[in-house]
Formats: structure tokens, sequence, C-alpha cells
């Protein structure tokens, strides 16, 4: 067997072990063999550089230098920090399981992941979602389309649910009369109950009648016009047009939906614990990143509870 071809294999076998051993979500699974396979053809490019086969390169032959120089190689290319950080986890987290099943030492062991941005995604002012979600781009709001992307944005908002949440939900999981909705293995293969507010239960009724291929209790809610289940990055490209339509500022993705959710619940006097239950973050230290807590905010809550001000 070629060397393409054993690491090839040896890539598959881990991300088949992956899933069937901690029941990692699809999407790691898929992030993960993605970055491998990445990280593969760069070193069967650096071998033709440097004069050699391509069939010589083995996994036995991968050494920390040649980690090393593929992370150096991804930040030379400007790749953010979190791609650079999460193509090392798949890489440390492939010779752990070669370390596991084999006993051959891990190249990757001691080298140090870089530190993440502390970035955090672009929100919208509350009187910016109202316009987003308010915002009508056709004359006619009740076509199939427009009732969808309404149920879209008012339920990622309402509910601060991941993008891959909302498209993975089924009618079964959405329980009108209690306003909630089941996330099921959310991130972390974790069932969390989620309130839903009543614009999103309302706009999701109303696109349940309007869908042109009838609605099924274990049937996807999020859909294309065609009956099938839409997907992250339709629902990205939705919104883009949405926020550009709108006459909002760029560069707001789904995610900052979510983000906007937390710090909008926040600064109306929601606790940290009650987002991050709500969020399905497994530490309160995520969810404190990824609210915005003004200086003003501090202060009044500081004012309000401490006795000796």
């Amino acid at each position: 067997m070629s060397a393409r071809e054993m690491m090839g294999a040896e890539v598959e076998a881990f991300a088949g072990a992956l899933k069937k051993a901690s029941r990692a979500a699809d999407n790691t699974v898929t992030n993960y063999r993605r970055d491998l396979l990445a990280f593969r053809s760069f070193l069967l490019d650096r071998a033709a550089v440097l004069g050699k086969r391509v069939d010589e390169i083995d996994v036995a032959s991968i050494t920390a230098d040649h980690v090393r120089s593929y992370l150096a190689e991804l930040m030379k290319n400007k790749a953010a920090r979190a791609t650079v950080q999460r193509r090392l986890s798949a890489i440390k987290a492939f010779f752990r399981y070669r370390e596991t099943t084999i006993g051959a030492a891990s190249p990757a062991r001691t080298i140090r992941s870089p530190k993440n941005e502390r970035r955090l995604p672009s929100i919208l002012q509350e009187d910016e979602v109202r316009r987003l979600l308010e915002f009508s781009s056709t004359p006619d709001d009740s076509t199939p389309a427009s009732l969808r992307d309404r149920a879209i944005f008012e339920t990622l908002y309402s509910s601060g649910l991941r993008v891959g949440e909302l498209v993975g939900l089924d009618w079964r999981d959405i329980d009108e009369e209690l306003g909630m909705v089941m996330i099921r293995a959310g991130k972390g293969n974790k069932d969390r109950l989620v309130p839903l507010g009543e614009p999103a239960l309302d706009a999701l009724k109303k696109w349940k009648t309007a869908m042109p291929i009838a609605w099924e209790h274990d049937g996807p809610v999020i859909t294309n016009l065609r009956g099938g289940r839409l997907t992250t990055r339709s629902v990205e490209k939705i919104l883009q047009r949405r926020i550009e339509a709108a006459g909002l500022a760029a560069g707001l993705t789904p995610h900052g939906l979510r983000h906007s959710f937390a710090t909008h619940m926040l600064g109306n006097g929601a606790d940290l614990r009650s987002i991050q239950e709500m969020l399905g973050h497994a530490s309160l230290a995520t969810t404190q990143r990824y609210t915005h807590v003004s200086v003003n905010h501090l202060k009044e809550v500081y004012r309000r509870a401490f006795p000796r001000v």
C-alpha cells in the first residue's frame, strides 16, 4: 500500500473510531477528517518540493518539525488563529488515537496551540434586530419563502440556537403549548429545553401552514421549497441577503444572532447561569465570553446589589 493510501486509510479509520467511540457530532468528524486530509496534502506537496517521491511519505515518518512547518505555513498564509488551533487539535487527536491503538509516540504531544483570538461576533442592537425581523424585501410577505425566512430569524434570535441546531430541528421538537423547543444532542451530545417567544412561535405556525411540502411530525422544520432540510450555508446566505437589503452593518452571521440574544438577555436582567443553560454551554466561562457586559450595566448591578455604596 502506498503512503498516499496509507495516510488516507488511517485518517478514515480514525474518523470511524471517533464517531463510534465518542459519539462525536457529524460536523466534528467531518471537520477533523477535512483538517487531517489538508495536513496530508501539505506533506505530499512538501515532499514533492524537496524532490522526493510522494509515495515515500507515511504516517510513521511524520515528526514534530513537520507539524510545526504546517502550522507556520498556515499562519504565513494569514489563516485565523482559530483555524490553526482547530487543525492542530485534529492532528493531536489523530496521533493520540495511533498512540492508543498501536503504541506509536505522538510527534504533536509537546506542540502548543496558539492562543485563540478573543474576538466576538458582530451583534445587532435591539432596534436593529427589530429592523431585521420586520424588514420586507417583497410586497407580499405571505409567500412560503418569506414566511420561512421570518421563522428562521425569529427562532434564531428568540432562542439563541446555533444554526446547526436550528436546521436539525424536527416538528416533534417544538411544543407550541409550552412554548419550548427541545434541542436533541446539541454540542457535547446534551439535550436541552429552550423557551421560544410568542413572535417566534407565531412565525413557525405560519410557516408550518404555508410549507409547499406538507409538514410531518418527524419531518424537518426548516426546509427549502422542495421539502429538503435547509443547510447551514443556505441559512447564512439568506441572512446575508436580508442584512444587505435592510441596510444594516455587514458581517453579522447566524452565530451573531445567538450572541445578540445572549447580550440582550443579560442587558435586560437575565442571570448568566440561565443564559448558560439556554445556550447549552458546558462552562460558565464560555457564556461570559459570549456576552457583552457594559461598564454601566455592571455599575448599575453593583449599585443595586451591594449594601455599602
